[in-house]
């Protein structure tokens, strides 16, 4: 019979959700494992694994016995931003139900701005009939997709799938069948140039923290179904800078956006983006982690590295993801 005390701990690090349902599906995934919300005492050596999300800080960096941190979030940035973070594996969750609720979102965003959903709602809103022989094929339609990781590989294949042109951005080179890729600083503009509506899908980075910029929104192309470019953020708030957002809609370098992620959360009441015309906002809606689609395979990972595994799907700890 196994001895359980050798397996050690989970700590269930939450800021912000409630433990309850994770509490539950950690109970069932790993019954012979205990699980605690808190360390006993600042250095708890019964704790082995770590699984957070927004983890408060310190909180991990002295429980000698850690073995290895899981992010319950498809980003780690929030892990990250623990200045006293221990220098154990960081593990980045990949379900297969988290990518396909992302491509369900990016595939109704892009689909609606392509099929002019945000007129005719603003049309209907208005009472007004007014037919429009004009929609262009999805073939016809270039997408670009800034980050190429599980996401982003998963989200082209399926708006090729509906007919669109798919093209791609990455921190590095990618070969996707059916996709042309572009890679680093100078494939950024090329890539810029390349689409009609741009998908975000980025890990937040050093590197990518405000990268929707001005900037880049001056070098898009402007050859958009609506005349500018469409922007789909659905990777992390930190990635835009909102008043060049507001400011790229009003002059015309940006003809529509949605955005699912913004730099505060809850957006405030007060914030332009809730009457902008050309704004749709979701609720960091675009794929919720589920427990019980995420927990098994975790505690899976535990089990196979305590039998002397690898742990798959880990942070590259100097890229930031």
């Amino acid at each position: 019979m196994t001895d359980t005390t050798q397996k050690g701990r989970i700590l269930l690090a939450l800021t912000g959700w409630s433990p309850d349902v994770w509490l539950d599906e950690l109970g069932r995934a790993a019954p012979d494992r205990p699980v605690t919300l808190e360390p006993d005492g600042a250095a708890d050596p019964s704790i082995h694994y770590a699984v957070v999300w927004k983890q408060r800080p310190a909180l991990l960096s002295k429980l000698p016995n850690l073995k290895a941190i899981f992010s319950l979030g498809a980003g780690v940035d929030h892990v990250f931003n623990d200045p006293d973070l221990p220098q154990v594996p960081i593990v980045r969750v990949v379900s297969p139900d988290l990518t396909t609720r992302m491509s369900e979102y990016v595939a109704w965003q892009v689909l609606d701005h392509h099929r002019l959903g945000p007129r005719y709602r603003a049309q209907q809103a208005a009472r007004i009939w007014h037919e429009d022989r004009s929609q262009k094929a999805a073939a016809d339609i270039t997408v670009g997709i800034m980050g190429l990781g599980e996401l982003g590989r998963d989200a082209a294949a399926k708006l090729r799938v509906l007919g669109f042109q798919v093209s791609g951005w990455a921190r590095t080179q990618k070969q996707l069948e059916g996709v042309t890729c572009y890679a680093g600083a100078e494939g950024l503009l090329p890539f810029l140039a390349s689409a009609d509506i741009f998908v975000v899908l980025l890990p937040l980075t050093p590197d990518t923290r405000n990268i929707l910029d001005r900037s880049l929104f001056s070098r898009m192309t402007k050859r958009g179904p609506l005349g500018a470019p469409v922007l789909i953020n659905a990777g992390r708030g930190g990635l835009q800078n909102e008043a060049d957002i507001l400011a790229a809609l009003d002059e015309g370098l940006l003809s529509a956006v949605t955005l699912d992620v913004f730099q505060q959360e809850p957006l405030g009441p007060d914030s332009p983006f809730w009457s902008h015309p050309n704004v749709t906002i979701t609720p960091h809606a675009a794929a919720a982690s589920v427990p019980s689609s995420l927990i098994k395979p975790i505690v899976a990972q535990m089990d196979a590295h305590d039998r002397g595994g690898k742990l798959i799907n880990l942070v590259d700890r100097k890229a930031g993801y």
